[in-house]
């Protein structure tokens, strides 16, 4: 009889690494070439509400430097990277009526989509946040996903709740650099890994410490045992994963989805096309 049954990522591998990056500010460009330079992926952040006027000339000094809606457009064109929602307005959603939360939501996701012609499927709430009025105007907004800012510390992705999801930790928390080890040189035995860092890019200029997701990315990114994805790539793998259909006795499985899902039954790995049933088993043991 089938024990256990887990979950892989496309092509059977057991480790995923992705960015999540907010409020479409200037220093997005540079870190973007460095995705592109390490073969990293990630996902920004924008309110489309906040876009800078053209012209706009910031003090000298000023860190928080939001681009214009044409600099968003060009800058966030990279095939490593995808654009979600963070809020029209950046506002604290926990403190709004829930009208305010759902409309904030679901008029950012409608201008953004117009403006970068794609259907959007996740945020990041707006300064962390949430609670169920706001999961639920998530919910209704057709959302799969939304990141919070509370650190995991752990590499073990999280499948549930994937509106109130927890990251594994911000670029400039002390242990960043251990888990990055771990993901590195640990290998995954039931479930997979999903090391999944966030913060602001404005932050490296602020703290001057650009060479530290550099490092990061050295470290992590070119490697043939992981796959580099966006935000959305992950979580709507991880809904097509759970989306699977077995029969009653475990040792057949259908898929419903559009994706080729990959997973592992005691030791033994298995993969299914879209609308194939596989058998995972001729007959128990």
């Amino acid at each position: 009889m089938i024990q256990m049954i887990t979950m892989r990522y496309p092509g059977g591998l057991k480790k995923a690494f992705t960015l999540s990056y907010d409020d479409g500010v200037e220093q997005d460009a540079r870190l973007i070439s460095l995705m592109e330079k390490y073969g990293v992926k990630g996902t920004f952040n924008i309110n489309s509400g906040r876009f800078a006027k053209e012209g706009t000339v910031y003090p000298e000094g000023q860190v928080h430097r939001r681009m214009t809606l044409a600099e968003c457009k060009k800058v966030y064109s990279s095939k490593n990277v995808e654009v979600i929602c963070h809020g029209s307005e950046h506002k604290y959603l926990t403190v709004v009526p829930p009208q305010m939360a759902f409309s904030e939501l679901l008029s950012d996701k409608t201008a953004l989509e117009r403006e970068f012609g794609k259907i959007i499927r996740g945020l990041a709430y707006p300064y962390g946040p949430v609670n169920d009025d706001v999961i639920s105007a998530a919910r209704l907004c057709g959302f799969i996903y939304g990141r919070t800012t509370k650190k995991s510390l752990s590499l073990k992705p999280q499948t549930d709740d994937l509106l109130n999801y927890c990251p594994t930790c911000h670029h400039n928390t002390p242990e960043l650099f251990d888990l990055a080890n771990d993901f590195t040189e640990k290998t995954p035995t039931w479930y997979p890994f999903l090391f999944y860092v966030w913060g602001h890019s404005y932050e490296f200029e602020q703290k001057n410490n650009w060479d530290r997701i550099e490092e990061l990315f050295k470290k992590v990114g070119g490697r043939q045992d992981v796959w580099y994805a966006t935000n959305t790539e992950i979580f709507e793998y991880i809904e097509a994963f759970k989306r699977l259909v077995y029969s009653g006795d475990g040792l057949t499985v259908y898929n419903p989805t559009l994706l080729t899902i990959y997973g592992e039954t005691d030791n033994e790995s298995f993969s299914v096309a879209p609308g194939e049933c596989v058998k995972l088993r001729e007959k128990a043991e």
